[in-house]
This record gives C-alpha cells, structure tokens and sequence, in this order.
C-alpha cells in the first residue's frame, strides 16, 4: 500500500510538472522559452506555449499569473485546445493553429517546430503551417561565394535555404542553422543580437523574427550574471618601471607620495611610482612607453564613450523596429481568405486622392510606366491621373486604358520569354543593369490594386518560383521556356533510352553542364533524371535569382507580394490564366439597379430591365452591333473587368421622358376606379414617343442611365447608337 501510494505522489509530480499545453516536461528556454511552475494552482507551462496559442491573451499586468497571463485564461485555453488534434503527434490538445483562417491545421508548439511551423513572435503572433510560411530568397553576387560552415557553431551546412538553414539579409554570407541561430538569440538578447559576420542589427532582428525566431526583450545573459565583470573592478596596481626604487616592491602603492602607483592615462594597464620614472610630485598624468610610441608622443585623455549617460532600456526600445513580445498579444484575428478581389480590395483603403499627373505619347505606355516608377518623388500610394496626349478621353478611360496596355507590354519586354499566356523570366544582361525587374514588379503591383486587369500571362512554373506554389513540388523540363538552347540540350538528355545516347548527349553540352555545375561523369542511365533535375533546377532557379529576388521586391509595392504569399492558391488564377471571357450573366448581375418608388415609374423600368436583358443577350450572340466589351466600357470606362473588380460597385437608374405621363392620364384616372387607369396605361403606351432618349453613363461613377422606352426596338436603336458614338471616341487598336 505504502508503495503504491509513493508511486502516485511521483506519477502527481511528473504530470506537475509537465507544460499544461503541450505535456511536455523539457525545460529548455532557449526552444520552449522559460517554463514557469504555480505550485499553489498546480500549473507549469512553456512562455512560448502560451505566447503562440490562438485562445489566451495577455490581460493581466505583469506580475500577474505568468508575466500577464491570468491562469483563469490558461485553464480555459486548456479546455478549449483539449478537443484539437495535434496533425504532427496526434494527440489532443493542439492550441497552435495557422494563421491562415482556411487552413484548419493545428498543433503542439514543440510539434509546430518538428513539423517546420513559423511562428511570429511579434505583432499578434501568428503562426503558419509549412504551406502558408514565409520563406527566404537567395542572392547571387560575384563577390560572394557560398558558405561551408555555420556562422555560429562552424559546422558545415548545405547552403540551401530551407526550414532549417538561414541567412542573414544584409551581407548574405552569414548561413547557420536555426537551432543555433535560436540559441544566439535566447543568450544574446534583443540588445546584443545580431548577425556574426557583418554585425547588422535592425535589419537581421526584423528577418529573424519574421522567421520564427524568438528574441526576449531583455539584456545579454552574460550581462545578468552576478559579477559577470567583477575583475574589471579591480584595480591595477604594480610598478613597470625598469628600475623599481620603491623598497616594498613593485606591488607596494602608497596612498600619496612619491611612491603612489599611477597608471597609464589611455591604456590602464600599465603603472609606474612616480619616484621610478622621474615625475614630479603632483604628476597624475601619464602615458606608458607603448601608448606614448603609438600616438607618437601626443597622447592626451580624451572623452571616453563610456563616459556619458548609458541610453536606458527604455529608450532603446523605442528606437527600435521590433516590437515588444511581451506587451501585447493578438491585437487583431486572423486575415481570411476570399476572392482575388476581395483580398486586393482589402489594399485599396492606402490609396490617397492625392494624384500623380501622367501624360502618355502614343502606345509608349510601359516607356511613361518605368519613367513614373523612377521618379524620386514617386508614392504608388497617390491615385493614377493619366492624359493621351491628343485625344479626348476622360481621364478614367484613360487611366483603365493605360493600364490594360501596360500589362500587354510588360508582357512583350524583354524581362519574359515564352508563349503568350505562358510566360517564364528571361535573364538578360542590360534589364539587370537597369533593374528592370525591379520596375515591372512595381508596375504589376500598381496595375493590380489601381484597377488594373489581371495579370494573366504568367506560366505556372514563374509562379512557383516566386510564391512557392505548390510548395515542393520539383520543376520538369515541360516547365522550361520551349524552343531555347537550353531547353534543347536538357530534352536530349531526358529522352536519352540508352547510356550511349545519354552519354552522347552529355558530351555535345558539355560546356552548359560545365556553366551549370553539373559537369560530373554518368556512368548510368539511373542518374539521368537526377542530372535532368538539377539542369533544370539550375536554368530556371539558380541562373535567375537575382531576377527573382528583384521582381519579388518590386511585387512588394502596396503590399502585393505579402497577400499573395498568404493565399498562392487564390491569386494563380490572377496571374496565370486569361481574363474570363464577358457573358451576359456576368454584366446583368455586375450591375445593381435602383427602382423608382413611384408604381407608374416601376412599372415602366421593370420592363426596362427586361429590354436590358435581352439586349445583353443578343449582344453576346452578336445580333447586336455592340459587343459586351463595348457595352462594359461605356458604362464603367474598362474594357474588362479589373483584377481588383469594379469600385464603386456599377449601379444602374433609369432615363425618363420629359413628360412621362401622357396627356389625359390623370383626368381618366380621377374620373373612374381601375378601368379609367387601365384605359389610361394603354392610350399612354399608344401616343409615347422614344425620339430623343439615349443612355447616358458616368465612367468615374460606374453609374448608368438607362433609357425608358415603350418598345424593345426603339430601346435597342437608342443603346446602339450611343454606345457606338462612343466607341469611334477611343482608339480603334484596343
């Protein structure tokens, strides 16, 4: 009985012991953070646990609970994760979920780390599963060559970034694992850590964290040591003098007098007794024989930079970039996915009425693009304002003119190569000079939320190596751009069927293996697809890293680049399909229409609406000489519907005859109940007269009056007329 009771007091013990929210018992501070134990509410847990948890906030001041966090929140926290299933060791209560709102994977924290999960220790600490994690871009310079080793434990490492391996951002020569890199910074501290190469600080904290790695907000741990510098207290006190005339010894120094140790005014470790080296008196200041040398006998104290108040922590954190991981705890929920629209919409509110004046000369539309993007006062923030030098449009056809070329040139220069509809990155020597890929970057971007069409153009393998979608899945030589040198050579290897044929075509591209690194010897025909693999690795990701990293920055602009990394599978239609043809479905339901209260006037538009219908219809059939497109940009000044959609939301209202009501109407309609106003209804739709109406719109708007008329025909005739005036308005090359 004694035994087994002792058995349950250990058993009791243990599960005390173990974190509340992953059932861990490790105590590692520099992976789990520091693990606090309430022995009074029988409750341990891991600070990062409860700092990346999507149920707890901090709502306590810090001397409550654990630093904030009141222990009623982590009870509810445990029985709220109780019902989750860990997806790495499946196992209940999973209080880590991704960021992502449509991703439903949720996880242990020490899991999260074996199943490479990211999780932000800033802002609202996100967390994000290995499909929708932020990932580093590689950067090829001529001056640099690939690391070895880790910087900080100088074991060797694949120089390939992934999960595990990082880099710094600044000099890109500093790679190390992220377990050191961790570790770094838990005895670093947010004041001393930084990178061990180039000494960067702002720059490789705010990478760090948004890679996951936790940075407390504190001083060094070797600063918090007791009499960490105790010796440096001490004070020197010996004679170095060659002849020490002092009979106690070199060691002996007298409070005042001749025999007093002084020492060296710049260095402090060197001291003479003044009666030694020939001083006088009241000498108290002196330079030993090496310091003297140095400065060439000219040494004189100057201020030292310890010498002035030290900056308090306090101070130090507001200079700084990075927020605290301590102060606040999810602000904000998470983003959650919808249409490409909807989430371009959401960066649309950073735009500013404030206009930028842009005037175009012809068709060089992409030539007043990169001019606009160059400009050294340029914000893609401030509204589009752009005016066709000879012509009339007004000033938002002419904007969703522009754009819509803008696209089809980008997609004609030289930064893309391939297929129309399918286009890869091409590398060429002056646009890198120019930092073209930069520019067209930021001039997608611009398209994309100043109203712009999708983009469309881009090949599915361009879009994985710029959003890593789909992540991890390798790249074939189907992928590569068709009809090129490279694309040639790499297709005569892959269908080698024999090692003579193989062996064959290796040799006739020896000098791109050579370029490529892949210049090692096949001894079988089971190496090809690896040799095949890395060929292509090498042509479409190695040779264009640079290209990639810099259209990647440009994407940046407006925060594109960071909306589509969160959600790639909703934007690859964006940019790697062909905008959807119009139909008359599409056009009827853009549009929302605002009835009359009258029930005369109702009746009227109701059948209006009807005319409109069928109209699109024909138009789309092409029984009408107006076409969807023409229709469409009348009423709203775009040809196609805008990546971004139409804002403000198309409406329509309806166009009236002067006198609506036919003479008579209301003298029969006073005269004798339902009949007298039935009678009235048809002698008014007998003596109508259509002359005159037409449609008229407001591109800026998105307003659209529709004509009331008393026939279908006479409503078709006055839509075409109109619509077709204005379209001999615009350019006959669209």
């Amino acid at each position: 009985m004694k035994k087994k009771v002792k058995r349950s007091k250990v058993a009791g013990s243990a599960v005390e012991e173990c974190c509340v929210l992953c059932r861990l018992s490790d105590d590692d501070p520099a992976l789990f953070g520091e693990k606090v134990t309430l022995k009074e509410h029988k409750l341990s847990v891991h600070y990062l646990c409860l700092l990346t948890s999507c149920g707890v906030y901090q709502r306590g001041e810090e001397d409550e609970g654990v630093f904030g966090f009141l222990v009623n929140d982590i009870k509810q926290e445990m029985r709220r994760s109780a019902r989750l299933t860990c997806t790495g060791c499946k196992k209940k209560g999973a209080c880590v979920g991704c960021f992502v709102r449509s991703c439903r994977k949720t996880i242990h924290f020490p899991c999260g780390r074996k199943q490479k999960f990211i999780s932000q220790f800033t802002d609202s600490f996100p967390s994000y599963c290995p499909d929708h994690s932020p990932f580093q871009s590689f950067c090829v310079s001529s001056d640099l060559s690939l690391p070895q080793s880790c910087s900080i434990c100088l074991d060797s490492i694949d120089p390939i970034l992934s999960y595990s391996v990082l880099k710094c951002p600044s000099c890109h020569a500093s790679w190390f694992h992220r377990e050191c890199v961790q570790r770094q910074a838990h005895s670093a501290g947010l004041f001393f850590f930084r990178c061990t190469l180039c000494n960067n600080k702002e720059n490789f904290q705010e990478e760090m964290l948004r890679m996951g790695i936790y940075i407390p907000e504190r001083d060094a741990s070797w600063e918090l040591e007791a009499n960490a510098y105790s010796e440096l207290l001490e004070v020197y006190k010996r004679c170095d003098a060659l002849t020490c005339l002092c009979d106690h010894g070199r060691t002996h120094s007298a409070k005042t007098g001749w025999f007093e140790v002084i020492r060296c005014r710049l260095c402090g470790s060197r001291g003479t007794h003044r009666k030694c080296s020939g001083l006088k008196l009241d000498t108290t200041d002196w330079p030993c024989t090496e310091c003297a040398q140095a400065t060439d006998g000219k040494a004189s104290l100057v201020a030292s930079p310890q010498g002035g108040p030290r900056r308090s922590l306090l101070s130090k954190r507001h200079r700084s970039s990075i927020h605290s991981s301590i102060s606040c705890k999810r602000p904000s929920l998470p983003a959650a996915s919808g249409s490409p629209e909807d989430l371009l919409q959401a960066l649309a509110p950073q735009l500013r009425p404030l206009g930028v004046q842009l005037e175009v000369s012809g068709d060089q539309v992409l030539a007043a693009g990169l001019e606009l993007v160059r400009r050294s006062d340029f914000n893609p923030a401030h509204s589009l304002s752009v005016r066709f030098i000879d012509s009339l449009w007004d000033s938002d056809t002419s904007r969703q003119y522009f754009l819509k070329l803008l696209v089809q040139q980008i997609q004609d220069s030289v930064v893309f190569e391939g297929p129309d509809g399918s286009k890869n990155l091409a590398l060429n020597s002056q646009a890198l000079r120019d930092d073209l890929y930069f520019d067209v970057g930021c001039l997608l971007s611009i398209c994309l939320v100043h109203g712009g069409p999708p983009v469309g153009f881009f090949s599915r393998a361009l879009y994985q190596c710029l959003f890593n979608f789909p992540a991890n899945r390798p790249l074939t030589v189907c992928h590569m751009t068709p009809d090129t040198r490279f694309t040639r050579q790499v297709s005569r290897i892959a269908e080698a069927q024999s090692l003579h044929k193989l062996t064959e075509a290796v040799a006739a591209s020896w000098d791109f293996l050579e370029l490529a690194g892949c210049n090692r010897p096949i001894n079988s025909l089971e190496e090809r697809d690896a040799l095949v693999e890395d060929l292509v690795n090498f042509t479409m990701i190695t040779r264009m890293q640079l290209p990639l990293q810099r259209i990647r920055e440009g994407l940046q602009t407006l925060g594109v680049f960071d909306q589509v990394q969160l959600f790639p599978s909703v934007f690859c239609g964006l940019f790697c399909e062909a905008a959807v043809r119009l139909s008359a479905q599409t056009l009827s339901q853009l549009f929302s229409v605002g009835f009359s209260s009258q029930e005369e006037r109702l009746n009227r538009e109701t059948a209006v609406i009807s005319f409109w219908r069928h109209f699109l219809l024909e138009s789309e059939v092409g029984k009408s000489s107006i076409s969807l497109q023409d229709l469409l940009l009348f009423a709203t000044g775009a040809e196609e519907l805008p990546a971004a959609g139409l804002l403000p939301p198309p409406s329509i209202s309806f166009l009236h005859p002067f006198n609506s009501s036919p003479p008579g109407a209301e003298e029969e309609e006073d005269g004798g109940g339902g009949g007298g106003e039935k009678k009235a209804s048809r002698a008014g739709t007998k003596d109508w007269k259509d002359e005159g109406l037409f449609p008229q719109s407001d591109p800026a708007s998105k307003h659209l009056l529709l004509p009331v008329t008393s026939s279908y025909q006479a409503f078709k005739s006055s839509m075409e007329q109109a619509i077709s005036h204005h379209v001999h308005l615009l350019p006959t090359k669209r």
